[in-house]
C-alpha cells in the first residue's frame, strides 16, 4: 500500500459555530481538534485563526498559540499557516510567517468567490513568496484556475520558489473551478507539462469533498485534504461531529484505493521538509 498525506483544514475563515457547533474557533479548540485528527491519521494541519467574535484574524500571537500547542500534542505533524485573504488585510497576510511554520498556503492568482473577489495581485503573490523564502517556509500553491499553474511557473522562473512545489487544486467553489472530474484531468495534464516535478493534491468544497478525494487518489495524488473548513457535513442532512470524523472517512477512502495514511515522517519526506524549527521573533 502506498502512503498518502492526509491534510486537515480544521477551521477556515468562513464557517461559523452556528453552521456546525463542532467547528473549532479558539486556539484551545483548534489544538484539541488537531490532536484528534492527528490520532485519526492526519499528518498535515492547515491553520487559520479567528478573533474573539469568530471573524478571520492575522494576529501572530494567535498563530503562535495554535502552533505551540499542536507541536506539543502532535509530534512531527506538518504545520501549515494560511495566508488566504478572506476578511484579512493584504498587508498582514504574511505577518505570522516569521514563526517559521513548515508550510504556508500561497494562491497565485485572483478568483471570484460567491460574495466577493479573492484578490491576489502579482505584487502580493511575489511578496508572500519572498517572505516564505526568507523564513524558510515551504509554500503550498493553492490553484483555483488553469492560469494559476502558469502563475506558479512564473514564481519558479523568478527564483522565488523551487521547481518541485507542492500544489493544491481547489474545486467546487461557486463561480470558480467546478468540481468536475474531467477538469481535474485538464488541470493535472497542464501541471505535468508546466511543473513536471510538482507534488499535488486536490480539495473538494462542500458536498464535493469525498468525490474529489476519490478522483485524486485514482490519479496517484501525493495527498488529499479534508476538514471542517471545506465541508461541515457527512451527509446532506447530517453535520460532521468533528474534524477527526472527516479524517476517518478520508482514511476509509484511501483504503479503497490501496493507500494508507502517511506518517508524519513520510509526509515530511514527500514534501522535502526537515525537522521543525523553533519559532523566532521578527528579524
Amino acid at each position: 500500500m502506498r502512503s498518502v498525506v492526509i491534510a486537515v483544514a480544521v477551521t477556515g475563515s468562513v464557517p461559523q459555530k452556528r453552521d456546525n457547533p463542532a467547528l473549532p474557533v479558539t486556539a484551545a479548540e483548534q489544538i484539541e481538534a488537531t490532536h484528534a485528527a492527528f490520532e485519526a491519521g492526519a499528518s498535515l494541519v492547515h491553520i487559520h485563526v479567528r478573533n474573539a467574535d469568530g471573524s478571520p484574524s492575522s494576529d501572530p500571537d494567535l498563530f503562535a498559540r495554535v502552533q505551540e500547542g499542536v507541536k506539543r500534542h502532535c509530534p512531527g505533524i506538518i504545520i501549515q499557516f494560511s495566508t488566504g485573504g478572506r476578511g484579512r488585510d493584504p498587508s498582514a497576510r504574511g505577518s505570522a510567517l516569521y514563526l517559521k511554520p513548515d508550510m504556508g498556503s500561497l494562491s497565485t492568482g485572483s478568483i471570484n468567490f460567491p460574495m466577493s473577489v479573492y484578490e491576489n495581485s502579482a505584487a502580493l503573490v511575489r511578496d508572500l513568496a519572498k517572505q516564505m523564502r526568507e523564513c524558510d517556509v515551504r509554500p503550498e500553491l493553492e490553484l483555483f484556475d488553469l492560469s494559476h499553474i502558469h502563475g506558479a511557473r512564473r514564481l519558479v522562473d523568478e527564483g522565488l520558489i523551487d521547481d518541485h512545489p507542492h500544489v493544491q487544486f481547489v474545486m467546487g467553489i461557486q463561480n470558480a473551478m467546478p468540481a468536475d472530474e474531467h477538469l481535474l484531468d485538464i488541470l493535472l495534464g497542464e501541471l505535468r507539462r508546466i511543473l513536471p516535478n510538482a507534488t499535488w493534491t486536490a480539495a473538494g468544497i462542500g458536498r464535493h469533498q469525498n468525490s474529489v478525494m476519490n478522483w485524486a487518489l485514482a490519479r496517484g495524488a501525493d495527498a488529499i485534504r479534508t476538514g471542517l473548513e471545506d465541508n461541515i457535513r457527512v451527509t446532506k442532512t447530517q453535520l460532521a461531529k468533528s474534524n477527526a470524523e472527516l479524517v476517518q472517512i478520508a482514511v476509509g477512502i484511501c483504503a479503497r484505493h490501496n493507500a494508507q495514511p502517511a506518517t508524519p515522517q513520510e509526509a515530511r519526506a514527500a514534501f522535502g521538509l526537515s525537522n521543525q524549527c523553533s519559532p523566532k521573533g521578527p528579524q
